[in-house]
Parts: C-alpha cells; structure tokens; sequence
C-alpha cells in the first residue's frame, strides 16, 4: 500500500525525510505504470478486465442528465460529449466548465462535438464488449454515478443488455478508505488521494483525466481478490427509482441497430474521438 497502511512513527528517528517521501511516490508512480500495462497483457483469463469510467452531470439532483462520459482501460478511452436536456446547475458549470449555448455545448468556452445520450450509452456498452465482461471502476459511483447510469438505461431500455456485458461495480472510495485507514488521511477525495499516493495533480472535474487517474490510482493502492470482491456490487443491489422506459419503434434491438448504423472511430492510441453514422456518410 506504497507505505500508507503503516502507522507514521511520530519519534526523531521515525520522521521521514523529504527525499524518502520523494522515493515513496516514485515507487508508487512506478507501480501503477507497471500494474496498467500488466493488466492489459499479463492478465489472468479467469479475472475479469477492469474499467474504469466516470461520469459529468448537470449536477447532484437525482433529475440531473450527463453531460460527459468517459472510460479507460489500460490505453483504450473512451470519451463522449451530450447536450444535456436540462439546464446545467451554475455551481456545476462552475466547477466542470460546462455550458450550453444555442443548444452546443462548450467545454472552457470552446465547442465540443456532442452525441446523443442514446448514442453515448450504446456507445459505451460496444466498448466494455471489448473487454469481455469486466468490472466497472469508479470513486464514489455507487452514491451517484450508479444511480444516474441506471435511470438512464433504465430509460432507453438497455439496462439488460448492459449488465450482460458487465462482470460487476467496485467503488474505490470505500476500498480507499479501507485500505488507507491507518494512513491518517482527513479526506478520500479523489483528486487528494491522486495528490497523496501518486504524488501529483491533474484536471478533476474532467471525466476522461478522472479515469486515467483513478486507473493509475487503483493500481498503486494494488487491492487484493479479497478486497475486490468484498467491494463488488451490481445495479440491482441499487435503490434505484424505478422509471419507465422510453419506447420507440425498433428500440427492442436498439444496441445491434446502433451498432450496424454508427461506426466507431479509434485513433492511434486506442482512443475513441468520434461517431460516424453510416447511413449519411462521413
């Protein structure tokens, strides 16, 4: 646990030295490094992959729509942009940089190229389909992103064909704390955790840097089976709301239709940046 789960001896000869804190999160850095590139090419087959995603929402209302979704296993991201079908909330906005003008959307005032939330979702099942039917990561997902994702394709009818392709949830924030409880940590917010363990900074609020963090993060705090497991969960031990889906003519096969209409654009580092849809063209 990169030296965190050990109690700080607090005499002379206990405190450590700057230089010593310095090696500390460069072996932790070159854990995660490794660890990442392990788990996509060493990885054994009878584990599931991991993936790690979060979610950008217009903020924490349980009515709140995605404006960003983001996923990331070993060099693979995925990274999409909706135009949310609410207002985004100004303390949102604020912390995110998000906005909506004329119906586009602007990330730090600059314009980004959007998909609908239908697309995004299946968008988002194709890509786990990747990676056979691995376990979903993320820090606080089970108070928040869970629930949002399940409202969602409760409503467009993909939640069964999304947890066919999905082994499971791990939350990393209360594995953190557990692994992390002697560490003397006042919070287990992401963004300091990264800064704690790793040793650096980085862009939170962005769903994309959020997982490439969090990826590098999880593999330096290196949980075991046991820890994995007793942290696994799925949707349906959610208290979610029930909603009723939203039925469209031909909506029954939407995932296998949506595959054969839209193309999924990767570019030389494994990273999806955009969706072309067949029917019009490029």
């Amino acid at each position: 646990m990169c030296a965190f789960g050990i109690k700080p001896d607090i005499s002379h000869r206990g405190i450590q030295t700057r230089r010593q804190s310095e090696k500390i999160t460069a072996e932790c850095l070159k854990t995660a490094d490794t660890a990442v590139t392990a788990d996509m090419t060493t990885q054994l087959t009878d584990s599931p992959s991991t993936v790690f995603f979060d979610l950008e929402t217009t903020g924490l209302g349980s009515s709140c729509d995605i404006v960003q979704l983001a996923a990331v296993s070993g060099s693979h991201t995925l990274n999409l942009f909706m135009v949310p079908r609410c207002r985004i909330d100004p303390g949102a906005s604020r912390v995110t940089g998000f906005k909506v003008r004329r119906q586009r959307l602007f990330l730090h005032r600059r314009p980004v190229l959007t998909n609908s939330l239908k697309e995004a979702l299946v968008s988002f099942i194709t890509f786990l389909g990747m990676f056979g039917r691995p376990i979903l990561v993320g820090h606080n997902i089970r108070r928040f992103d869970c629930l949002v994702l399940a409202r969602v394709l409760d409503e467009f009818g993909l939640k069964a064909v999304f947890q066919a392709r999905v082994a499971g949830f791990l939350d990393s924030l209360p594995l953190a704390r557990q692994l992390l409880k002697d560490s003397g940590l006042q919070s287990f917010k992401q963004e300091n955790l990264v800064k704690t363990v790793l040793g650096v900074s980085y862009a939170a609020h962005n769903a994309l840097a959020d997982v490439q963090a969090l990826q590098k993060l999880y593999w330096a705090l290196r949980p075991t089976a046991g820890h994995i497991q007793q942290h696994t969960f799925s949707l349906d031990s959610l208290n979610t709301a029930t909603v009723k889906p939203v039925r469209l003519p031909g909506q029954s096969n939407l995932c296998e239709n949506f595959q054969k209409a839209v193309k999924v654009t990767v570019n030389g580092t494994g990273q999806v940046i955009r969706l072309l849809d067949k029917t019009k063209g490029v």
